[in-house]
């Protein structure tokens, strides 16, 4: 009898381990357990994965949660985004969320079947960025960021992250994200919620940074963007 596939898996990831790399992405990602980080570069981890999906085994390691290493979660998340079928994609990922510990494999599962399923997937991005859990809320507002700035674009789509309140730093570091986004593509839509500060300062601060930073905004908005940035109070 072969190998279990858990421990397969784990040997193969092992097997690609890159030390440096790992030391390098563990500093990025401070609430992450170094023990927990293996060190395998993300095109290789995707290459892996494709061969990998068309295991007969495979739904005993998607079952298999919690995963002990950051890297069977990336794998994990890479599984679910090559499901052509979108109710099994759905129901594994909503299996994964709650499992999923840090902002690189959150931003990272972005399943290619939720280009075909906008109206499906909005119903879900309502209920996870009202989730108590802090990646399950950054991915909701990852996934609204995703498919929901060109043309399926509403007006109460920004109104809905606006109103997310949280003091966790990854939800809103999330928030800004997609609000300079927002800017970059619905500029006229998205500059009343900084001109109002509908944001916390923080948020809202880190949204105009953000922008400024992207080449998708013009020299002539990123002036005036400038000259909303709220100044902090001195104590």
């Amino acid at each position: 009898m072969g190998k279990h596939i858990i421990e397969r898996i784990r040997e193969d990831l092992f097997a690609m381990q890159d030390l440096s790399y790992r030391d390098f992405h563990s500093r990025l990602m401070p609430d992450v357990d170094k023990a927990a980080v293996i060190g395998v570069r993300v095109p290789e981890l995707r290459k892996y994965v494709k061969e990998l999906a068309k295991d007969p085994e495979i739904q005993e390691f998607l079952d298999d949660l919690p995963h002990q290493y950051y890297e069977e979660n990336n794998v994990h998340g890479f599984l679910i985004q090559q499901m052509k079928e979108y109710e099994k994609c759905m129901e594994e990922l909503e299996k994964f969320l709650p499992y999923i510990n840090n902002w690189a494999t959150c931003d990272m599962t972005s399943p290619k079947v939720f280009k075909k399923h906008k109206e499906e997937l909005l119903e879900a991005v309502r209920r996870w960025i009202a989730s108590d859990h802090v990646y399950t809320v950054r991915y909701g507002i990852g996934m609204l960021m995703q498919h929901y700035l060109d043309e399926d674009f509403r007006e109460e789509y920004p109104q809905m992250v606006s109103e997310i309140q949280s003091e966790e730093y990854y939800v809103n570091m999330m928030i800004a994200w997609y609000f300079a986004t927002a800017l970059a593509k619905q500029y006229e839509t998205i500059l009343p919620y900084i001109e109002k500060q509908k944001l916390d300062v923080w948020t809202h601060n880190k949204t105009i940074q953000k922008a400024c930073e992207s080449y998708r905004i013009t020299p002539e908005q990123k002036a005036y963007l400038r000259t909303l940035k709220i100044k902090k109070k001195k104590q």
